[in-house]
């Protein structure tokens, strides 16, 4: 059974760090692109970040740039999402997604499968 689960929420303060993992079952991710997505209560799931199998790595939004750090690990199976400098716009439940066509795009349509998300708080 194809299975993807989030860790690594949490309570931070502004300009704190978090290190989020997406660990895969059922199936290898090294074959396909991996997004991050966030998405805050009210407003629409945004994409952050994206990996494809050639560790080729897109930013989804401007506003991580600098700041998100997306890497994968095939050994262990798992993408992770280094965020540093957090804000309280970050506030939000990240999910992974995997899109079997290893595109990375904005839109989340275009992704097959999710995880059930990992909550990320940044106060002030």
């Amino acid at each position: 059974q194809l299975q993807l689960v989030e860790s690594g929420g949490g309570l931070v303060h502004i300009g704190g760090s978090l290190r989020l993992s997406c660990a895969a079952s059922g199936f290898t991710l090294d074959s396909y692109a991996i997004g991050w997505f966030r998405q805050a209560p009210g407003k629409e799931r945004e994409g952050v970040s994206c990996i494809k199998d050639s560790n080729g790595i897109t930013y989804l939004t401007d506003s991580v740039k600098g700041r998100f750090t997306i890497s994968r690990d095939n050994a262990k199976n798992t993408v992770f999402l280094q965020m540093n400098s957090l804000k309280p716009e970050d506030t939000a439940v990240y999910y992974c997604a995997v899109a079997v066509r290893n595109m990375c795009v904005r839109s989340p349509y275009e992704y097959d499968y999710w995880g059930q998300g990992t909550q990320v708080t940044v106060s002030s």
